[in-house]
């Protein structure tokens, strides 16, 4: 199970996709073409990132409470 890592979901103009972003995480964002699919796309690289850090024994930030406007 994924710790519940805030996600930051936004319309990004430039490629005209859906992005989600977790800030706790760094770099670790994806896009789709819905926020759902962006926020799908997240979780899956979310897995990953976190995967990575546990085989290299890289600290795992802690989830951080966000205002509920950054909140997915």
């Amino acid at each position: 199970m994924l710790p519940h890592y805030p996600i930051a979901v936004f319309w990004y103009p430039a490629d005209e996709c859906w992005i989600a972003d977790v800030p706790d995480l760094r770099s670790c964002s994806a896009s789709g073409d819905t926020p759902a699919e962006a926020v799908r796309e997240v979780e899956e690289a979310m897995r990953i990132w976190l995967d990575i850090a546990r085989e290299r024994g890289l600290p795992i930030p802690e989830p951080r409470q966000r205002p509920a406007s950054y909140a997915a």
